[in-house]
């Protein structure tokens, strides 16, 4: 295995579970960084498709990469938890094993951390790319605007500070599939200021090895559903820690199912949910239930057509979101205040 010098200030972290589709793209993504004083992180969980072997091969390439190798695969959590453990740098990048990182991704979130030493996590705006790694659409960046719980980039965007990220003691279990967002609300709440560049630095990929898709689905469509029922306690004001020890709902919250099809419809397949949203969501006469009647009837119908919808949808909204240019930082500050009780 490659060694790597003392106590490097960035450590990119990078869980890998069965990647091998996309593992060499994502690599190559971080050695190619314009900023290169790094150590790279990677975490193989009990692969099985030959992403092992390949890692090896990396690693006895390039002496920034320190590998750790597990029998078994704990899961997304743990996996994101013993990743950053391994980790010695004062900063921590994330990275997932099918996304690409743009060249001077690291490069640019760091120069922003340096000039806002008040940050503690630096993410980018992102563009979303199929299986094939061609551009499926561009990024969201009205949603850096809005004042939402949605923490508005991708997972594997994100630099933060150790220090920040151990104050709130990290990845939470109950939070699984939706462990990024829980993290970072909570360091959100604690005190830790988190920025997003409008610049697009970073390609997340929508495939079929993405974790949301390979795993039980029931399983994630119970997490999403937590995700949203989560945040809605946060829009009205309230913690929501009491929420993870409850069972889940018979029915489910309307937007898991578009949340879902989502990943199949920009990963160019063809979401057939119609009948499942019919069956398994918490259908009322209001517009949730509406948008995901019709998202799932349209997206069984023609998925070509609403992407074709949806794109034009993301223009407009980027067009109409105000001061947010190709050079900034947004600051992730949603609107409510959070009461205990």
């Amino acid at each position: 295995m490659g060694s790597v010098r003392q106590s490097p200030t960035v450590s990119v972290v990078m869980p890998v579970h069965n990647a091998l589709p996309h593992l060499d793209a994502a690599i190559q993504s971080i050695l190619d960084q314009t900023f290169a004083d790094f150590e790279f992180v990677i975490l193989d969980d009990g692969s099985t498709d030959g992403s092992t072997q390949r890692l090896r091969e990396w690693a006895d390439r390039d002496s920034r990469i320190r590998l750790s190798e597990s029998k078994a695969d704990p899961g997304p959590v743990q996996s994101s938890r013993s990743v950053v453990e391994l980790a010695s740098g004062a900063l921590i990048a994330r990275m997932d094993a099918d996304d690409i990182a743009l060249p001077r991704r690291l490069e640019r979130q760091l120069q922003l951390l340096d000039e806002r030493p008040d940050l503690g996590l630096a993410a980018c705006s992102c563009d979303v790319i199929g299986a094939d790694g061609e551009l499926v659409r561009g990024p969201d960046i009205w949603r850096l605007a809005r004042k939402s719980w949605f923490a508005p980039f991708a997972h594997g965007s994100a630099i933060f500070r150790r220090e920040e990220y151990d104050a709130v003691g990290g990845y939470r279990e109950e939070c699984a599939f939706w462990e990024d967002q829980d993290l970072f609300t909570r360091m959100l709440l604690h005190g830790c200021k988190i920025a997003t560049l409008s610049e697009t630095l970073y390609r997340v990929r929508y495939s079929p090895v993405s974790t949301r898709v390979a795993s039980d689905q029931a399983r994630v469509e119970r997490a999403v559903d937590l995700m949203y029922r989560s945040v809605d306690r946060l829009a009205a004001g309230r913690a929501y820690d009491d929420l993870l020890g409850e069972g889940s709902h018979s029915k489910l919250d309307p937007r898991v199912f578009i949340a879902i099809g989502s990943l199949e419809l920009w990963g160019n397949g063809h979401p057939r949910l119609f009948k499942r949203v019919l069956a398994d969501a918490a259908l009322r006469p209001d517009f949730r239930s509406v948008s995901a009647l019709a998202w799932a009837a349209w997206a069984s119908a023609s998925p070509a057509s609403l992407r074709a919808f949806l794109k034009a949808l993301l223009a407009f909204r980027n067009l109409i979101s105000g001061d947010v240019d190709s050079a900034s930082a947004v600051d992730w500050s949603p609107v409510a205040q959070i009461s205990e009780n």
